[in-house]
């Protein structure tokens, strides 16, 4: 079991980012990220979730023109934000990541709404293993739906089975920028047991 620092790092005191310290994220962090977030399940171990990693100033320039004008600031001064995409045809990696399972891609080959919910249910999680992951290591995330998808296709993913799904800058969180701490719905609410 995790004891509470670790519970407050990932959850309790975790809060969503809309500036940053000009603190650099290093590409063995984003390794990192990755080796952690990989290993959190997905239906039929499909891992349809593509990431690029936006860093350099020109592709933060193309991501920047694909950006609503409410999440433009927190992308252009992030270290990284992360392109969380979905390969529309992950199931052709299924022999590689289902092998015990030879007729897994045929579950989904031809099946474009079998593919689509399958590819935006499983790449939602992995963009969440990724914040749990970064989180983990310290840093803070600003995940955001505030987007002209069709344009970041275009600039990032053209040519390719991939689409966005959402996108999430990473770095190290200025707390002077934060909003204050919006509530959460109680169980009662949100939940019940049958």
């Amino acid at each position: 079991m995790l004891n509470d620092t670790a519970l407050d790092t990932l959850f309790r005191t975790a809060r969503t980012h809309n500036g940053w310290r000009d603190m650099p994220v290093s590409d063995e962090q984003l390794r990192q990220i990755y080796d952690l977030m990989k290993w959190g399940p997905t239906s039929a171990n499909c891992s349809p979730a593509r990431i690029v990693f936006v860093q350099s100033p020109e592709a933060k320039e193309k991501l920047l023109a694909c950006m609503d004008p409410g999440n433009l600031e927190k992308t252009r001064t992030a270290p990284v934000t992360a392109i969380i995409g979905m390969d529309m045809e992950f199931y052709e990696k299924l022999p590689q990541l289902f092998p015990h399972n030879p007729s897994a891609r045929s579950w989904f080959a031809g099946k474009p709404e079998v593919i689509a919910n399958t590819a935006m249910r499983n790449s939602s999680l992995q963009g969440a293993y990724l914040i749990m992951a970064a989180r983990s290591l310290g840093l803070d995330c600003a995940p955001m739906s505030g987007f002209d998808a069709a344009r970041i296709n275009e600039a990032f993913f053209s040519g390719t089975p991939i689409k966005a799904n959402f996108v999430c800058s990473l770095g190290y969180g200025d707390t002077s920028k934060l909003y204050p701490r919006g509530p959460r719905l109680a169980f009662e609410e949100a939940c019940r047991i049958d």
